[in-house]
């Protein structure tokens, strides 16, 4: 089965639409489970995290969230995540009941994996979100630190949201963290949303490990999800085309640290010997 999946058969006009819905019995993946939702105004969408947490992340338009004893009104900041702007979001806990109220026509992502501690409903509000503007040449990207491995309340879960522009590189050069080798390198799957501005463009993605084992390159088009469940996973973005992406990734440790591909690891050292920053072997 292709680590590439389309969007699901929806029925227009339904006030709740299920986009995306990646779990263990459908995909190779121990650690994450996603789901994106679209919502017409007024639609109430209701969840169970059961043995999950689950970080709620407002892509577009404005909703309610309860959850946990907490309710956060009229979150959401974008109408496109082209805005180039962070979004507020949601961190729920185990074992929580969640309910998704949609203020305006809404995309939520639900990006969840198994935990078992209980932990305080909590808001992500768009203005505590750290933004970094990475990579030089062909290789800049703008990330949006959702639920980064240093906040401590998340148990597995890590998020960040990529906005590459035209003609360059994320992801890149190509990195992997597949083997539980910490200090080294931490085991991390992780899943890529994809969107394209404007919306008929497309990616290419290369998903490879060392061994060749796995070797998929994907065309990959908007609201397309790739899967990682391990190997390197660079992303190409032609000219006259943005790429935005919302990655989710857990592992038995939170914690990300990452292995540089050894034939592709000059183009960092290049970038120490001439003076640049050499953020291109950072996470995306």
């Amino acid at each position: 089965m292709s680590l590439r999946r389309k969007p699901l058969e929806t029925k227009a006009q339904e006030p709740i639409q299920v986009v995306h819905d990646i779990h263990a019995g459908n995909a190779e993946l121990k650690y994450i489970r996603f789901k994106v939702v679209d919502l017409a105004e007024g639609a109430v969408y209701k969840a169970e995290t059961n043995n999950t947490e689950a970080c709620v992340v407002i892509l577009t338009g404005k909703a309610d969230v309860t959850g946990g004893g907490e309710t956060f009104t009229g979150i959401g900041k974008r109408k496109s995540v082209f805005d180039k702007e962070p979004t507020d979001s949601v961190y729920v806990s185990v074992d929580t009941a969640l309910e998704i109220k949609a203020v305006s026509d809404a995309t939520i992502a639900l990006c969840c994996s198994p935990a078992d501690r209980k932990k305080p409903t909590t808001l992500i509000a768009a203005e505590d979100v750290r933004m970094e503007h990475r990579g030089e040449g062909n290789n800049k990207r703008m990330v949006f630190n959702i639920l980064p491995d240093d906040v401590s309340y998340a148990q597995h879960l890590l998020v960040v949201e990529v906005i590459t522009e035209s003609g360059n590189w994320s992801s890149y050069p190509p990195h992997k963290h597949d083997e539980n080798r910490l200090p080294e390198e931490s085991l991390l799957e992780e899943t890529y949303y994809h969107e394209q501005e404007p919306p008929q463009g497309f990616v290419f993605q290369r998903v490879y490990t060392d061994d060749r084992s796995l070797d998929e390159t994907m065309t990959v088009e908007n609201r397309d999800v790739v899967l990682v469940p391990k190997g390197y996973h660079p992303v190409g973005v032609p000219e006259g085309y943005t790429s935005y992406y919302l990655n989710v990734m857990a592992g038995p440790e939170r914690i990300w640290k990452f292995k540089n591909d050894p034939d592709h690891e000059w183009i960092i050292n290049r970038n120490h010997r001439e003076g640049g920053r050499a953020d291109g072997n950072h996470i995306q």
